[in-house]
């Protein structure tokens, strides 16, 4: 037992010593001996707050407790902690616990803290009061909050016994941390009280004052106490020029209103700004030796507080109401002012939407962190709490969940929109928000996009004046930009940095097109002491319209699934094939047709709107275009004006914002349908795939180049450079080029030269481009580039040949011929860099036919940069790209040049399969896709042209019946029944295929059209029921076929002639019923593989009245049908036309 003691009281004297150096070095006062009347004291503090726990374990000092100065805090205390002398073990576990399962308590520590109460900030030297609460000690000195401040413990030096300590977080750039005092302290020293005014103390109640502001003749040199209760209490405002707040008192038993009686008062010293923290709201205050003043932009008095003035509690025991003489003329009463727009909204024509919102108090506990740098949080899981119109970057550092406010004068704006459902409760410069109780939960790791950008969020509101359902949206919209963008592709300050001039911010540039439309700039400033003086109160917040969503800023990933989505969803076999059509194609045709097929998704068939956003990246696999962000690509074709081609690579890496835009999915079936019968049966598709990408055309879209200082590696394919000279200017090297022609990208083979890996080499994605270098090389002079280098003949054409393989296939969009280019290769400067590649893998033979006399491979380093061809005198002489012809002078008998060059539109397109002899390809894909243009050539043949039909030259009717099945002979129906027994035949039906050739005329010149199965019906004037009942009369027979020769019409026929269905066909081919104008939408009929000799010019016959003539015309063009429709004029239909 001795033995245990003694072991006590040597920890003791330990703990003692180790106490007394502490307080020596931090808390005495410097330059001064040691103080032992304060160690004592100082001790005898700490043992009775220990004392007080009642579990001490009879020990009279807390021997697990160390001494913490505020140097150690900022210095060695990386994460949160608390500290509760007072507390034992259980009663900290039972106070943790009251955390709730979604939070983390703050970590306790065993640190006991002294210092003194201040309200100066700095260092001593600088020394100023900005209405900020401190602990000072010889070490330094820490911001806090304190819940309840009594004004006589400032100056004072104090145990703190419960406090918690947050260090600086991401996004605090004052790389400070603070303190949150959750006790009333202890006092070291006994408090002294200084003494007050003369009791009793004569004061003027609200209804006295107020009516004293209004007298003509303003009392001068008079100071008067005020009385009253708390009523309202503004914000604390700090300006360039000075910091102040307002208090308004009212009568003890008023209650807020715009109708009670109170009087403002302007607390703007700043030794009183401290007054703020220790104000409540709903109790009674005297204020002393306060002045009238005039405020500097406010037409009326106010009262404001002298350097003397003091804040008291009022106690009626202690004071007495002042009789004054008030008579005299009174000032004009406030006129009421003009109501003006409050917010943006205001201005977008929705007046008829406009709201009030109310104006409130309110208690409730923070719940949540929406966004931090906006101000954006939750109340009660319920309301949403918006801070951004008031300053406040001090409480910003200490919301969190958990946190207890009372909210003052708060508005509460409800059906907000913008993105957010929950009413949201924002104080204005008139409210205040105080808070009521701290936090037990340790902060949480916030995003980065929550902590950065609050300058930015300030410029919002301050500078764009945004009305709090656009800046709602707004912020969203900044929050899915950071989601999409950062870290990866873009970094976080760059794109949520604020605007300065000259040098408009990254984010706020992809929100101007709106931001401008809804609220455009030169709004009135927001005058702060306007806000919070004018009796009818005006503020941003007092009115609103709810804000029906812009848009939104969706991921790649995200469009691309949804177009995907949608791209299947709407995918029905019936509807891509007609019934009229489909039930005329065998199984085989059917299946073919429905292999390929697009569709198409605009911005307009999303709700709410969707915006594309991604940078512009080139890849290095396929050589084609993207949009890259952190979720993905998406391929990307951009388009420029009157098909002009991109020519300029500083596209790369630059931010791409499209609100018009085309989302193509193209969609690629394998299907096995036996017949059209079955198209409503999914299980007959055996295979899906899609191909997804977007247009744009370039002048629909905002484009915004990114500093490269300030762009990650959009591609992750970016090879690695060389930095010789980190710090040092650019060393570059270039040289200009003419392209003249250009190859297509395509995986090609390469020679091995000699000493290489024996083993064959892979195929490589690459293309060649040829053309002519224009002069020598150029060195970098500064910003510019120095003269040529001579070079030894300068006569000589300089044709060169460049590969493009590897990571620079990224150039291929960009290269097109008759175009200049500047080739600029990074690095010290090297002699014949930009001769022949003696490492180049090309043999002499390609060189040869290419006529060239160099052939070079573009390194991965190596840029492009687009030069004006105007700019070079050297352009005109050389020989230019290949002239561009037309498909007319293609398809004539005078193209003799092997290469041609030309542009069409492509107006359809089909699938073949490629000749499974040449090429090598995986069983599933045997499908090639191959583009096939169409096109409405000659004057006569435009789709939509009116004409007459006369099948008095030709007409041919062949009605067969088919099997459906994928592996059909027109031998195997014999009269409308299969004939084939095979049980693996997926089907029964049958289909019929018909045709029809037509001579039409619209009096300039004729045709000869072709019409097929569902068509022939509508040439022949038939109602889909008689259409129906014809095939039936043919299904005997199985083939029908007529035909019309010479001028007298003469029949000719498979049938006899003599057959009520013969008869019935010829008569209806000759009747006014098919001898009619129409309507005729058509194509050219497309030429076979075989070649064709032109039909020469014919002789034919007129009669003209009673002159026979003769003379030639040229061949009648063959056409094919894709509509008929009928004439204006239905007369024409003759005694066939029926009812049906």
């Amino acid at each position: 037992m001795a033995a245990c003691q003694a072991e006590v009281s040597t920890s003791e004297q330990d703990w003692l010593k180790t106490a007394e150096a502490f307080i020596q070095e931090t808390l005495c006062p410097t330059g001064k001996e040691s103080n032992v009347q304060l160690t004592q004291l100082v001790i005898d503090c700490v043992k009775t707050v220990w004392s007080s726990q009642g579990s001490n374990q009879g020990l009279t000092l807390p021997l697990s407790y160390s001494f913490v100065s505020v140097q150690d805090l900022r210095t060695h205390q990386q994460l949160p902690c608390c500290s509760h002398l007072s507390w034992s073990s259980s009663a900290y576990q039972a106070w943790a616990q009251e955390v709730g399962p979604n939070g983390t308590p703050l970590p306790r520590e065993q640190l006991l803290l002294l210092g003194t109460l201040t309200d100066l900030s700095g260092d001593v030297e600088q020394e100023r009061r900005d209405g900020g609460l401190y602990v000072r000690d010889n070490t330094g000195i820490l911001c806090c909050e304190l819940i309840d401040l009594d004004l006589s413990w400032l100056g004072h030096l104090f145990l703190f016994p419960r406090w918690s300590y947050l260090p600086p977080t991401r996004g605090n750039f004052s790389g400070e941390g603070h303190l949150e005092l959750w006790d009333a302290p202890v006092p070291v020293f006994p408090l002294t009280i200084s003494p007050g005014p003369p009791i009793p103390i004569p004061v003027l109640y609200t209804e006295s004052a107020s009516h004293m502001l209004r007298l003509r003749s303003k009392p001068r040199g008079v100071q008067q106490n005020l009385a009253g209760k708390l009523v309202r209490l503004s914000a604390l405002v700090k300006s360039q020029r000075k910091s102040y707040f307002v208090l308004s008192l009212g009568e003890s038993s008023s209650e807020v209103s715009e109708t009670a009686s109170h009087v403002s008062i302007v607390v703007q010293i700043p030794a009183q700004l401290v007054w703020h923290r220790a104000l409540w709201p709903g109790k009674a205050y005297v204020l002393t030796e306060l002045r009238v003043s005039r405020v500097r932009g406010h037409r009326y008095r106010v009262w404001t507080t002298s350097p003397s003035s003091r804040l008291l509690p009022l106690k009626p025991e202690c004071v007495e109401e002042l009789e004054m003489d008030l008579e005299g003329p009174l000032l004009e009463a406030y006129p009421k002012p003009v109501p003006t727009p409050s917010n943006s909204q205001d201005k977008t024509g929705q007046r008829g939407l406009v709201r009030d919102s109310t104006l409130l108090s309110y208690s409730g506990t923070v719940t949540g962190v929406l966004n931090e740098a906006a101000g954006l949080y939750e109340l009660d899981g319920q309301l949403g709490l918006c801070l951004a119109y008031l300053q406040f970057r001090g409480l910003r550092r200490v919301m969190r969940p958990g946190v207890c406010l009372e909210l003052q004068d708060v508005h509460l704006l409800q059906s907000v929109g913008g993105g957010t459902r929950r009413p949201v409760l924002a104080p204005c410069l008139r409210g205040a928000v105080l808070f009521r109780g701290f936090s037990r939960q340790k902060p949480g790791t916030q995003s980065s996009h929550q902590v950065f950008g609050a300058s930015l969020y300030e410029q919002l509101v301050w500078e764009r004046q945004l009305g709090l359902p656009l800046y709602v949206w707004a912020s969203k919209a900044l929050e899915e930009l950071a989601f999409k963008l950062c870290p990866h592709v873009l970094r976080y300050q760059q794109l949520l940095q604020p605007s300065f001039p000259g040098n408009p911010g990254l984010g706020l540039q992809l929100l101007a097109p709106t931001l401008d439309l809804l609220a455009p700039p030169g709004s009135p400033i927001r005058k702060a002491h306007v806000e919070i003086l004018q009796e009818l109160h005006h503020c941003p917040l007092q009115k609103y319209a709810q804000l029906q969503t812009p848009y939104f800023f969706p991921t790649l990933a995200t469009l691309k699934d949804e177009g995907q989505r949608r791209a299947w969803a709407s995918f029905d076999p019936k509807a891509l094939l007609p019934l009229p059509e489909a039930s005329h194609l065998p199984s085989c045709q059917l299946n073919h047709r429905l292999a390929w097929s697009w569709f198409c998704l605009q911005p307009s068939a999303f709700q709410p709107a969707q915006v594309l956003l991604g940078v512009l990246v080139a890849s290095s696999h396929k050589g084609c275009l993207q949009l890259r962000d952190q979720s993905g690509s998406l391929h990307c074709l951009l388009l420029a004006k009157h098909s002009q081609p991109l020519t300029d690579p500083r596209l790369l890496g630059c931010l791409v914002r499209a609100e018009k835009f085309q989302l193509v999915v193209e969609r690629n079936v394998r299907s096995s349908f036996p017949s059209w019968k079955e198209l409503s049966t999914p299980g007959f598709i055996q295979k899906q795939q899609s191909r997804i990408y977007v247009q744009i055309v370039l002048a629909d879209a905002l484009i915004l180049p990114v500093p490269k200082s300030c762009l990650h590696s959009a591609t992750g394919e970016t090879p690695q450079t060389d930095s010789t000279f980190p710090d040092g200017p650019h060393i570059e090297q270039s040289r200009l080029f003419l392209l003249s022609h250009k190859e297509a990208l395509m995986k090609r083979n390469f020679c091995v030269p000699e000493g290489a890996n024996p083993e064959v080499p892979k195929p490589t994605l690459c293309f060649y481009v040829s053309g002519s270098w224009l002069g020598g090389t150029q060195k970098k002079e500064g910003t510019g580039w120095g003269p040529p280098e001579p070079q030894g003949n300068e006569d000589k054409d300089q044709k060169v040949l460049l590969i493009f393989l590897g990571y620079s296939i990224r150039w291929f969009e960009f290269l097109h011929p008759g175009q200049v280019y500047r080739l600029v290769a990074p690095g010290t400067p090297t002699s014949m860099l930009f001769e022949k590649d003696a490492s180049s893998c090309t043999s002499q033979r390609p060189l040869e036919l290419a006529g060239c006399v160099s052939c070079l491979t573009v390194q991965d380093k190596w840029t492009l940069e687009l030069e004006s061809s105007q700019d070079i005198p050297d352009v005109l002489a050389t020989n230019k790209a290949l002239p561009e012809s037309s498909l007319t002078d293609l398809l004539s008998d005078n193209v003799t040049n092997s290469l041609v060059s030309f542009s069409a539109e492509i107006l359809s397109r089909t699938l073949c399969k490629p000749l499974l002899t040449l090429l090598q390809t995986k069983p599933e894909d045997t499908e090639a896709m191959t583009g096939t243009p169409s096109w409405s050539p000659g004057p006569f043949c435009a789709a939509g042209e009116k004409g007459f039909q006369i099948p008095q030259c030709l007409l041919l009717l062949p009605v067969i019946h088919l099997c459906a099945g994928p592996e059909f002979s027109p031998g195997d129906h014999n009269q409308g029944k299969c004939t084939r027994e095979d049980p693996t035949c997926p089907t029964q039906t049958s289909v019929s295929q018909a045709s029809i050739r037509l001579l039409v005329e619209d009096g300039t010149a004729d045709a000869v059209v072709t019409c097929r199965n569902h068509h022939v019906a509508a040439a022949l004037g038939l109602c889909p029921s008689e259409w129906t009942s014809l095939l039936e009369f043919v299904r005997e027979p199985g083939k029908v076929a007529l035909q019309f020769v010479g001028l007298g019409a003469q029949l000719e026929s498979s049938a006899r002639i003599e057959e009520p269905l013969t008869l019935f066909l010829r008569t209806l081919c000759t009747s006014s019923s098919v001898l009619r104008p129409i309507v005729l939408s058509f194509e050219l009929e497309r030429k076979s593989s075989k070649i064709v000799p032109l039909e020469p010019p014919r002789l034919q016959h007129f009669q003209c009245g009673d002159l026979p003539l003769l003379t030639r015309v040229n061949p009648r063009p063959r056409l094919f049908c894709l509509s008929i429709q009928e004439s204006e004029h239905p007369s024409y239909l003759g005694v066939f036309a029926s009812s049906c």
